[in-house]
């Protein structure tokens, strides 16, 4: 009976271990929520997944979690791309901030953690790229890189 009993009190002092080293633990995984487009969107989606490419500005390509074929990423957390977003408020503004990119218009919105949104226009499927607020300083380049792969998979129109 002696044996129950201090495999019993260990027990709970064994959980207790178990339970803070998992609090300890740091995830280093990157996450977004992926986007739920319509059938016609998710096709131009796919194909602009399928044409992303493996490297950005430098940056390798590591796509958040969970996968999906409606996002991509790209140095961790520096670059985030979803595809077939909802239509952002901004852009019924009367002036949304915007800006074009080797010919392709953006929606610009500043989350307030430093770090830039940009949002496709006039194109069939929404588009959003996050750029880190650390990699922002580094230039409009993979905005141009991802403009020329937007404009070859997703067509000219109004996204629905």
């Amino acid at each position: 009976m002696n044996f129950f009993r201090r495999r019993l009190v260990q027990l709970p002092t064994l959980g207790a271990l178990l339970l803070a080293t998992g609090c300890s633990w740091t995830d280093d995984t990157v996450t977004a929520v992926v986007p739920s487009p319509d059938s016609r969107t998710s096709g131009h989606c796919r194909k602009l997944h399928e044409a992303l490419p493996g490297q950005l500005d430098g940056l390798d390509r590591s796509d958040p979690e969970p996968s999906s074929e409606f996002t991509a990423g790209w140095g961790g957390s520096a670059i985030i791309l979803r595809c077939g977003v909802p239509q952002p408020p901004k852009m019924l503004e009367k002036d949304p901030p915007s800006t074009t990119v080797d010919g392709l218009g953006w929606l610009v919105e500043e989350p307030g953690d430093g770090s830039y949104r940009f949002t496709s226009a006039l194109r069939e499927a929404y588009v959003e790229v996050t750029i880190s607020k650390e990699h922002a300083k580094q230039g409009a380049g993979s905005l141009v890189d991802l403009g020329r792969v937007i404009r070859k998979t997703v067509p000219e129109g109004i996204a629905t």
